[in-house]
């Protein structure tokens, strides 16, 4: 049955710019009491279109109302009302929130939208009200069972997301109630509320909003932590990225480009070489009918990859490293194609060359190689590059978060470039 129009799927009703935790019953006396207000209220709505709720065809689309995933024209708190005014810890009551849990582990159809316990800031922690978060492969593994969370994060599927500021735990300084911000996160994303160390807090930057800034925070942060500082990619640099249509792949290009590289992708259609094309690639490999190490060979006259940034692992391990050039870098940062795997040490010595293996949700919150520190590096030089333009986050679609379920079977489709984001108001 339709539920009445502001009555959301969370169980909340909206009224005088409060959002209230109400039963059908309740509802519906309140709604008879302003019927009134209610009718003129309707008669004069106008639907708001917004300019990044586009369609995979980039059509605009209005703004669904009243559910998880709405948009708000006024950036309010979670109870519909303007940030508090204390900026250190605010007196909060408590309140029913919703994520995304699964029910076991399994395919997408273990995920529900459920209660959870409200998150409260420790020291040195901030909690967000979450306006949208995206999907990783990372998050389809751990529903799966094969990724578990570090020890101490949350087990909410979720590794970044976009919101405002709501608390502050002791010793946060540099935030404030009501900013508008994006986060790297261990966990905890697909939900209404997220605490996150602040040092992985970042300013929205300049031109986004909230919905596309919630698509660059793990990208973002993977690309540069990855190709910049363990690869050392500079100008005139050759980068090989495979799987060149993905979230990633799409933010290397750009950065790259950026930096003045040249760019090689994989990819296994071509239209999604076309799209890495119009983002800057140079050398487009089809995986399926093309081996990459002579089309990479043969578009440097003989020198290869000077950076190769893998999601394959095992199974392009050998020919990674015969694509790399002298003193090349591979930096392997997925298992798609399995774990375990032979090496030639022999060609890797002839070459000078070198493999490093890395993660990002892992590291150290704070100190050397720390997720504070890639975030530092990638808002000082990344950000500008989006601020003026020359990247951008590439987003397939938005949905509802209460829809992850499909976006988890759309994104582990073949049909999807750059990132999926789901919307949480």
């Amino acid at each position: 049955m339709t539920q009445p129009p502001d009555f959301d799927a969370a169980g909340y009703v909206r009224q005088a710019g409060r959002r209230t935790r109400m039963n059908q019953r309740e509802f519906a006396a309140a709604r008879a009491v302003s019927a009134s207000t209610v009718s003129r209220t309707e008669a004069g709505r106008t639907p708001i279109t917004l300019a990044s709720d586009r369609s995979p065809l980039g059509k605009r689309q209005v703004a669904p109302r009243r559910a998880p995933g709405h948009r708000s024209v006024n950036t309010r708190s979670a109870l519909g009302e303007h940030p508090v005014a204390s900026q250190t810890s605010a007196r909060l009551t408590s309140r029913t929130v919703y994520a995304i849990e699964m029910t076991e582990p399994g395919g997408p159809d273990v995920l529900r939208w459920t209660e959870v316990p409200d998150p409260r800031p420790a020291a040195g922690e901030v909690l967000l009200d979450v306006t949208a978060t995206a999907l990783n492969r990372a998050d389809l593994q751990q529903r799966q069972g094969r990724y578990p969370p570090p020890p101490g994060a949350s087990e909410i599927l979720g590794l970044e997301c976009s919101g405002t500021v709501r608390q502050l735990g002791a010793g946060v300084t540099g935030w404030r109630i009501g900013d508008e911000v994006c986060a790297l996160l261990a966990g905890g994303g697909y939900a209404e509320q997220v605490v996150v160390p602040a040092g992985q807090l970042m300013p929205v930057p300049r031109g986004l909003d909230l919905y596309a800034a919630a698509a660059l925070p793990e990208v973002a942060c993977t690309v540069w932590s990855n190709v910049v500082m363990t690869a050392g990619l500079h100008e005139g640099d050759v980068l090989l990225v495979h799987g060149g249509g993905s979230g990633i792949g799409t933010h290397a290009i750009q950065v790259a480009t950026a930096l003045g590289a040249t760019v090689a992708v994989t990819a296994g259609s071509a239209a999604k070489l076309e799209r890495c094309r119009s983002l800057g690639a140079d050398i487009l490999i089809d995986y399926t009918q093309q081996d990459f190490v002579d089309e990479v060979r043969a578009a440097t006259d003989g020198h290869g990859a000077d950076v190769v940034l893998d999601n394959m692992g095992a199974k392009y391990l050998a020919r990674n490293v015969d694509v790399l050039a002298p003193d090349g870098h591979l930096v392997v940062i997925g298992l798609q194609g399995g774990r375990t795997a032979e090496l030639d040490l022999a060609t890797l010595l002839s070459k000078r060359a070198s493999v490093t293996a890395t993660g990002l949700r892992g590291r150290p919150v704070t100190g050397e190689s720390s997720k504070a520190a890639v975030v530092a590096a990638v808002v000082a030089n990344v950000w500008p590059m989006v601020a003026d333009g020359r990247v951008r986050p590439i987003v397939h679609t938005e949905l509802p978060v209460t829809e992850a379920a499909r976006a988890h079977t759309l994104l582990d489709s073949a049909d999807v470039v750059g990132k999926i984001v789901l919307r949480v108001r």
